[in-house]
């Protein structure tokens, strides 16, 4: 395949290795699954509480791995509860994407740690019929990310620790790149009124190609945000499939396509790319700065009143975009 374009945005969902779409390859197991169903996080019990220790006290006590690697799948934190999502790799960077996994967070180096936060495991996986040929000819392309949610309780950095159950029932830990938890950010945030931005549709620029790199293109293209923002839901997609280092954004767009054509009327579906003129080397549109934007991709689902009711950093199922959409009806 070409040689992937590094974009100037890309998501911290690479610390070390190609993601940013969490994935996973099961320990032990190199196999991708194929189910679009969320496979339910495990229990708490199996795996130590945190009971006050610090993450050096959790991994002393258990296990390091040098085999597998865990990175957030995104970098905007905001004091309370944050939907963490993360992705699980091997050393030789294969996805990870059937292991029993809980986080474990701390403020600072000598932070009292929390936890154990079992992770759900979202599957990326859409119906054949709305897989681009951007994503399936990706052999690198986001098949799966761990969710789960974390209340950051103090602003600063918080440091990230993942605990694994292997199949012969021991746990191994790795740790993840650290990330800065804010009072406030400038992305729009649950219950923000969303940005009213023109968003090009097909009818304005005549040639889809110019603001979609998807193959083929997808037809989330039709409607400019500032005509229905506050009369309708709407489902704002940023995303790049061709340009996507995360290789987070093909699988996201499939996804997003999917549920536009199960629910088409509960709805609006805006795609909007990111870069101009889709060349990473012009910058980012300025739809992105407006909704101060530095990574990709990013979904916000907007109620009928105009005011932001998901917004999700990175990569996410069928079953979590259905459940936005609920949510904003």
């Amino acid at each position: 395949m070409p040689k992937r374009v590094r974009p100037l945005l890309a998501t911290p969902a690479l610390a070390g290795v190609l993601f940013v779409a969490l994935v996973g390859v099961g320990c032990g197991d190199d196999e991708t699954t194929s189910s679009s169903a969320t496979q339910p996080a495990p229990s708490a019990s199996d795996f130590p509480s945190a009971k006050g220790q610090t993450l050096d006290e959790l991994l002393a006590s258990t296990e390091p791995t040098t085999e597998l690697v865990a990175s957030p799948s995104g970098m905007v934190f905001t004091l309370g509860e944050n939907r963490f999502g993360f992705g699980l790799f091997t050393v030789s960077r294969e996805q990870v994407t059937d292991a029993e996994v809980a986080i474990y967070a701390a403020p600072g180096a000598d932070g009292e740690a929390i936890g154990p936060l079992p992770a759900r495991i979202e599957s990326l996986a859409t119906d054949s019929s709305f897989e681009a040929a951007t994503t399936a000819n990706d052999p690198d392309a986001a098949k799966a990310v761990y969710v789960t949610e974390i209340d950051f309780d103090k602003p600063g950095e918080w440091r990230l620790l993942a605990m694994i159950r292997q199949d012969d029932g021991k746990l191994v830990a790795t740790r993840l790149p650290s990330v800065e938890v804010a009072d406030d950010h400038e992305v729009p945030a649950v219950g923000d009124k969303a940005p009213s931005v023109d968003t090009p549709t097909v009818e304005e620029v005549g040639d889809v190609g110019k603001i979609d790199t998807r193959d083929p293109h997808d037809t989330m293209h039709d409607v400019n945000l500032a005509d229905v923002l506050g009369k309708k839901p709407v489902v704002l997609l940023f995303a790049t499939p061709a340009l996507c280092v995360s290789r987070v954004c093909g699988p996201v767009v499939d996804v997003a396509e999917q549920v536009k054509s199960e629910r088409p009327d509960d709805a609006a579906f805006i795609h909007m790319e990111v870069y101009n003129d889709n060349d990473p080397n012009k910058g980012i549109r300025p739809q992105l700065q407006a909704y101060g934007l530095k990574t990709e991709p990013w979904l916000f689902v907007i109620d009928s009143d105009g005011r932001v009711s998901t917004r999700i950093e990175g990569a996410f199922s069928v079953e979590e975009l259905d459940a936005a959409l609920d949510e904003a009806q």
